[in-house]
């Protein structure tokens, strides 16, 4: 595949195309629109802003979002310039160096490979079993995610394009649900008279707590929704060798998918929030979202929202799933991942990486089987901290290397405020790590991190050691210089 690239840019990329190129600029929105997946994000984390904030504490949302939009841009803006599987990864490697690239691509693919194991858990504990009628189990629970892991895993690997019709039908349905829900909730609260305006500025339960506005208080908590949400939105740059014109449908989808899932999010809360009857009910509810829809339209609403939340639910699964085997193939194929021979095999039929996606599947269900309860729950909320310092690393990135990057005619460009807002991006980027670190709390998921990164640390140094020449350069570059030697020979 050859890239090209304006004056001053990185070193043009030579891969052999092995990926097909299917996917239109909606399939490639609908997988960052999948992956952030904006319902399932706020249905999984309202319990927490109501304990924690209390119904004000929604309007963090709008902060959050401001934020994860400045970030989003700044990835656009690197995925215009280089169109690879693989994002950060691939950036940081060619415009940094191979060793500090390895670092992006391991803190992603853990994150990813742990997302999509925090997604269908929570598809099989907060929807399809309470949809079903089934009591809440842990050991069902876990059962339901590895068969949902494994329809995933066949429907990723058959094809890609058919993950992203799955994609796009659950985005469908999403917005469906936000849509319709939203005006049906205000219409029973106008009729009814059972909900509040007043619920918005409301601290609800937490009213008398002493550390409501403490960093790592209740109110700062309040942001989890937001910062558990609105993020993802990158995926959509692990399929660029995927994607149809991915100078820009790429960065189309990263801004546009975040500004969708905002924006629709907060209409969402707004709505939700109002048509709360009793906040202290509610706020003791396992499920507050359905408990409202309960309240308002009666056990049949909430049967059909839980099944669009199921749906929805897998399909972010599916997408996590997509993105993650593409960046396990994109560093395999560098020989930058463990077992990289196998796992940048690419089926001649499917054209899709079997071996990367299979190794989802096991970590999933590795852990699954390995991890207790609470022990599952910290690597979940571990997961929450990954993606800020993977942004906050690629913000610095893109700050020192920007100049080097060219530009091509009619690819995403931010002009002049292209400095302004990869400042902004990275001090809000600062203040969320801040906030999702420095709690007490935050102390066994802080190590999870630590110690995920020891790991990542271990197989570079196998390499350092042992094959020292992947970390050096390019391998199309070492492969260029292997046959000029040749000839020279």
């Amino acid at each position: 595949m050859d890239m090209e690239s304006g004056e001053g840019s990185a070193e043009p990329e030579v891969y052999q195309q092995e990926l097909k190129r299917t996917l239109g600029s909606f399939q490639v929105f609908a997988i960052s629109f999948a992956f952030i997946s904006v319902a399932v994000g706020i249905f999984g984390t309202y319990d927490v802003v109501l304990q924690r904030g209390g119904p004000v504490g929604i309007w963090l949302w709008v902060l959050v979002a401001v934020g994860q939009v400045l970030v989003a841009l700044v990835y656009a803006q690197f995925a215009a310039r280089i169109p690879l599987s693989g994002s950060s990864y691939q950036w940081a490697s060619r415009l940094a160096s191979p060793k500090i690239g390895l670092g992006f691509g391991w803190l992603t693919a853990c994150y990813l490979a742990i997302a999509v194991v925090a997604v269908d858990n929570a598809l099989a504990e907060t929807a399809f079993m309470p949809l079903f009628g089934i009591q809440p189990d842990e050991h069902t629970a876990r059962l339901i995610t590895v068969v949902v892991l494994l329809i995933q895993v066949v429907l990723v690997v058959v094809s890609a394009r058919l993950a992203s019709v799955i994609n796009s039908s659950a985005v469908g349905i999403e917005l469906a649900i936000v849509t319709v829900l939203s005006i049906v909730l205000i219409i029973a609260v106008a009729v009814t008279g059972r909900g509040s305006l007043g619920n918005l500025v409301s601290r609800g339960v937490t009213g008398k707590s002493s550390d409501y506005f403490t960093v790592g208080g209740g109110l700062t908590d309040a942001m989890i929704m937001g910062l558990a949400t609105l993020v993802g939105f990158d995926s959509a740059a692990n399929l660029a060798e995927e994607a149809k014109d991915p100078y820009r449908s790429v960065p189309r989808a990263i801004v546009g998918s975040v500004v969708t899932a905002a924006a629709l999010g907060l209409v969402f809360v707004i709505t939700v929030t109002i048509a709360i009857d009793s906040i202290p009910k509610v706020t003791d509810s396992d499920s507050p979202i359905a408990a409202i829809i309960r309240d308002q339209l009666g056990s049949a609403a909430e049967r059909v929202f839980l099944t669009g939340i199921t749906l929805a639910f897998f399909g972010a699964g599916t997408a996590v799933m997509t993105a993650c085997s593409r960046l396990v193939f994109a560093m395999s194929r560098d020989s930058r991942f463990p077992a990289h021979r196998v796992m940048r095999r690419v089926n001649p039929r499917t054209h899709t990486p079997i071996p990367a996606t299979l190794m989802i599947f096991v970590v999933g269900v590795v852990l699954m089987v390995a991890l207790p309860g609470g022990a599952l729950l910290k690597l979940i909320v571990a997961s929450t901290i990954l993606p800020a310092i993977i942004y906050c690393s690629t913000i610095v990135l893109y700050l020192v290397v920007r100049k080097q990057l060219g530009r091509k005619e009619g690819a995403f460009n931010l002009g002049r405020l292209e400095l302004p807002v990869a400042i902004g991006a990275l001090v809000w980027v600062v203040c969320a790590l801040f906030v999702l670190t420095v709690p007490g709390e935050s102390l066994i998921p802080d190590l999870i991190v630590v110690g995920l990164v020891a790991v990542g640390g271990l197989f570079f140094l196998s390499l350092l050691i042992f094959h020292p020449e992947t970390l050096k350069a390019e391998p199309w570059f070492r492969a260029s210089s292997s046959s000029s030697r040749e000839r020279r020979g």
